[in-house]
């Protein structure tokens, strides 16, 4: 027994001998750090959002939150059409954060979502995601670490992403774009397919030209380029089931919102007519909604939107229900950069997030917005940000030189000028 009891402590003793030789330095600094972040007393001072004319039919939305001790913190919540809707209703919670303790995420998140009574939906869910970017953010920056190892460290090294290669004018022309974006070293593309011709939907000629350019993709990029369909939820239940069993033998890597997502009866009938891998969740928010999609295996991919779903926070959550089921999570991202930081430092830190797409944020005329913060692309991957936080920030003054604009968000019609989805 005497023997027993010292193997015990000797073998104790040397795992415990080995962990603190691997362990000692970042949980000492990370515990430093927590410390002295506790010790700086912040207090949230002031909430303020920024809309800003982003070109096209969109403008952005941004927030800044303000703390007691000169620490900022960026989120977004842009919403196509809702610019100004979504900007008030980010200010509604100002008289709730004002002098809160910033790095009380889970709390903040909570009484946000809870307290009003009535939840969810689009308009309150993306003001409260930018919020909780934002407190992330700010959080980051207090212990001086990047918001993925606040989410648990690296799940792996580089991000792999995705671009929007191009339409052209042609199913030929769209493949030469996408053999284009193969030889820049980008691995995958996506595009939205079955578009209106001249407003006007038309499901047939929709159909056949959307069909018809997957295969020029195909031919063009060969089969080691993962081709990325959204359908945007505009065909019909019958379309949509004809569509994805056109595009089979070109083995799309996934077909986006070819339902609505309204219902999961029509997402069922299509599960069960089509072999093609199916992706659905940019207009889905909280984990709520995700629920029985995931527990039914009604999609194989989720994509949650970081600036709509909830947050980090919230997506976070989303990702451990998809894991419970095998399904993996492709976040959405046509937004700005700062949800494209947002969605890395997710994905950094989470083991089921395995391909991020990337928006035409990316452009060079942004750099002056966010002090030249970019993200660094390497063959078709992402590389981590590095700096504390989200690791960008928006120069106020830039942003004030495009104030927002009033767009057009009609969408298209059907031949007998019935209103179509957009």
């Amino acid at each position: 027994m005497k023997r027993r009891h010292f193997l015990r402590q000797t073998v104790s003793a040397a795992v415990c001998a080995v962990g603190a030789s691997v362990l000692s330095i970042p949980t000492v600094t990370l515990a430093a750090k927590q410390e002295k972040a506790r010790q700086l007393g912040l207090k949230i001072t002031d909430v303020r959002t920024f809309v800003m004319d982003a070109g096209g039919d969109e403008n952005y939305v941004f927030v800044k939150i303000y703390t007691n001790q000169g620490l900022t913190g960026l989120g977004e919540a842009t919403l196509p059409s809702k610019a100004l809707t979504v900007s008030h209703a980010i200010l509604e919670h100002k008289r709730y954060l004002v002098g809160q303790d910033p790095a009380e995420i889970e709390r903040h998140w909570q009484a946000m979502f809870r307290g009003p009574r009535y939840r969810g939906g689009p308009i309150m869910m993306s003001a409260i995601s930018a919020i909780d970017i934002a407190l992330w953010d700010i959080f980051g920056k207090a212990l001086e670490l990047p918001v993925w190892q606040l989410l648990g460290g690296k799940a792996r090294d580089r991000v792999r992403v995705y671009p929007k290669p191009g339409w052209g004018s042609s199913p030929d022309e769209m493949g030469e774009l996408w053999l284009a974006a193969k030889e820049k070293g980008w691995t995958a593309g996506k595009s939205g397919f079955y578009k209106p011709e001249g407003g006007v939907m038309r499901q047939d000629k929709a159909l056949a030209d959307s069909v018809a350019r997957v295969r020029a993709i195909r031919a063009a990029v060969g089969d080691d380029f993962d081709i990325c369909i959204d359908l945007h939820g505009k065909p019909t239940t019958a379309f949509a089931v004809e569509f994805c069993r056109q595009v089979e033998d070109y083995r799309p890597y996934f077909v986006e919102e070819a339902t609505q997502a309204e219902d999961l009866g029509e997402l069922r009938h299509l599960r069960t007519h089509t072999r093609v891998p199916l992706a659905t969740g940019e207009r889905l928010f909280t984990k709520y909604a995700f629920g029985e999609i995931c527990a039914e295996h009604l999609v194989d991919y989720v994509q949650p939107d970081a600036i709509h779903c909830g947050g980090i926070t919230e997506m976070r959550k989303i990702a451990a229900l998809a894991d419970t089921f095998r399904i993996e999570v492709l976040p959405h991202n046509p937004n700005s950069r700062v949800c494209t930081f947002a969605s890395l430092h997710f994905c950094a830190a989470t083991p089921n997030a395995t391909l991020l797409e990337i928006s035409g944020s990316e452009r060079d005329k942004w750099d002056d917005l966010f002090f030249g913060a970019a993200v660094e692309y390497r063959n078709g991957f992402a590389e981590l940000p590095d700096k504390p936080g989200l690791g960008i920030d928006l120069d106020e003054s830039v942003a004030a030189k495009s104030p927002y604009v009033e767009k057009d968000w009609h969408g298209p019609r059907f031949e007998d000028g019935a209103i179509a989805d957009r």
